[in-house]
């Protein structure tokens, strides 16, 4: 059995905020807060229960949806929803959560999925936008307060 070498998933998660973000160029692609407008597309597995038809419909408005359709995962969306509502029920298997949480990760549905694709959802309209980090640092000495002494 091999040991060492790169993982999928090792080291720290990507930052679009990052100091050193210009190392990334143009990777992260920002999706629209409001989400796809389109409606769904046609469920692409045998037929649909009713729970899996309401959370497809529900997926496709996400801004992830965007890039689903981009890279062609219907297949893989359909699977999730699902695999999501089989795990819904009080008798499923662990496991099945396990592959739930995996799918999610994988369709940029979770926030360390998202940094995975590279993903992030633009700023809302009617949101502050926050405030920026600071591009340089102060030193040690600079951040040093004088405290007076009490005795004197």
């Amino acid at each position: 059995m091999a040991s060492g070498g790169a993982r999928a998933r090792s080291g720290p998660a990507p930052d679009p905020a990052a100091l050193r973000r210009d190392r990334d160029g143009d990777q992260w692609t920002v999706l629209p807060a409001a989400g796809r407008p389109s409606p769904a597309p046609e469920w692409p597995l045998t037929e649909p229960t009713g729970r899996e038809r309401q959370l497809w419909d529900v997926l496709w408005t996400r801004p992830q949806a965007v890039m689903w359709e981009r890279l062609g995962l219907e297949l893989e969306v359909a699977m999730y929803a699902r695999r999501f509502t089989e795990a819904e029920q009080p008798d499923s298997r662990v496991n099945l959560s396990t592959l739930v949480r995996q799918l999610a990760d994988s369709l940029g549905l979770t926030v360390p999925g998202m940094r995975a694709n590279r993903w992030r959802i633009e700023a809302a309209a009617d949101q502050a936008p926050s405030a920026p980090r600071p591009t340089a640092r102060s030193s040690a000495r600079s951040r040093l307060k004088v405290v007076a002494d009490g005795d004197g």
